[in-house]
């Protein structure tokens, strides 16, 4: 698991390739990330499952209901099953550009 903040963006990267340890990692030290907006990137694991995706639906609405942005990045995945509650996006930069349209409608009020 790869740390990286920028500003009031935390990116975690699984280096591990194995999504149900990575959530357990992340739910763990959960604490020290939950202040900032959330960007898991599982960009670099085969094969990802709809379930994986979904084992990290109650994070995210944790995370989400603190008024925080919640992505997660993966790469070769059919997004139109994901449900809307979740935001799943093909690359980094698709995630930060989510975050900072998320901070102008929090701003904004909305």
């Amino acid at each position: 698991m790869k740390v990286d903040q920028k500003g009031h963006t935390t990116v975690i990267k699984d280096t591990q390739g194995n999504v149900g340890s990575f959530l357990e990692k992340v739910t763990n030290e959960y604490g020290s990330f939950k202040n900032h907006n959330l960007v898991l990137d599982i960009s670099s694991d085969k094969d990802v499952s709809l379930d994986q995706i979904l084992s990290f639906l109650s994070l995210s609405n944790k995370h989400r209901k603190a008024k925080k942005s919640f992505v997660i990045v993966v790469n070769d995945f059919d997004f139109n099953e994901v449900p809307d509650e979740m935001i799943v996006v093909p690359t980094l930069l698709e995630a930060h550009d989510i975050i900072e349209m998320e901070e102008i409608e929090r701003d904004l009020g909305f």
